[in-house]
């Protein structure tokens, strides 16, 4: 069954890795990942020097972000999309794995950093086997660093009927994690922080795919959401945010 999923979600990706990289990785979107995701994530740390598991990598947009704030990192690529694995490489120069992460993958402990941007909830045919590859990987000590969409959003039930009717999901294969449960299924991980953030630039510049926002709206539209999203950031709780950024260290 999960292998069946893997292919659903494989075959997805490869349709829409076109429109999914232009809405996604486009100079606004980009602006949001810079303040709200890499900034949080990456500030605190020097990563240069250590050896990094882009996971997920998909064309490799996330991967030349960290090597400019870090150029001496050395990365590769994990994604079960050839067409993704291509794109990486051509547009990184790091090389690329195609693999499936839900499956046994036998890995030797080689990388200091895993590092996930929103791949994990792609990844649900098999979550404990994901967490097992990805504990496989890093050495003792070693970082996993991971944005997922959260299961905790107050409209949850709304984004369950999203990915069931709309042609950028595909249900069966994906769905928002819960950070506590994810972090319960794995015992090799210890969790050193975690923040809950995303609301109207989350959804309205970073996530413009799903709303059908045209690219060249984005100009118009993005100021002000992201200035809506340092506001609306500042909100306690976990219930009002779309995602959570987490770090945690392998035992």
């Amino acid at each position: 069954m999960s292998s069946l999923l893997s292919l659903r979600q494989k075959d997805h990706y490869e349709r829409i890795l076109v429109d999914y990289d232009a809405h996604l990785f486009d100079k606004w979107s980009m602006r949001y990942r810079d303040e709200f995701i890499f900034s949080p994530m990456w500030d605190d740390l020097d990563l240069n020097g250590k050896h990094i598991a882009d996971l997920a990598c998909g064309s490799g947009f996330n991967s030349i972000s960290l090597r400019e704030r870090f150029p001496r990192a050395r990365v590769v690529g994990f994604d079960i999309s050839p067409s993704a694995c291509a794109a990486y490489q051509q547009n990184t120069g790091f090389p690329a794995r195609e693999c499936d992460l839900t499956q046994p993958m036998g890995a030797v402990p080689e990388f200091d950093v895993a590092l996930v941007i929103g791949g994990l909830h792609h990844c649900v045919a098999d979550l404990p086997q994901t967490l097992r590859n990805i504990a496989s990987m890093l050495t003792s000590g070693g970082l996993f660093m991971m944005l997922e969409p959260s299961s905790e959003f107050f409209l949850e039930t709304v984004r369950k009927f999203w990915y069931r009717h709309d042609s950028t999901f595909d249900h069966a294969s994906e769905h928002a994690l819960r950070h506590d449960e994810l972090l319960a299924m794995n015992g090799s991980f210890a969790l050193l922080d975690i923040r809950y953030f995303g609301g109207p630039a989350y959804l309205g510049v970073l996530n413009s795919i799903v709303l059908r926002i045209p690219l060249a709206s984005k100009r118009f539209v993005s100021p002000p959401l992201i200035a809506a999203e340092r506001l609306w950031n500042r909100l306690p709780g976990r219930k009002m945010f779309n995602a959570f950024l987490a770090r945690w260290r392998r035992l």
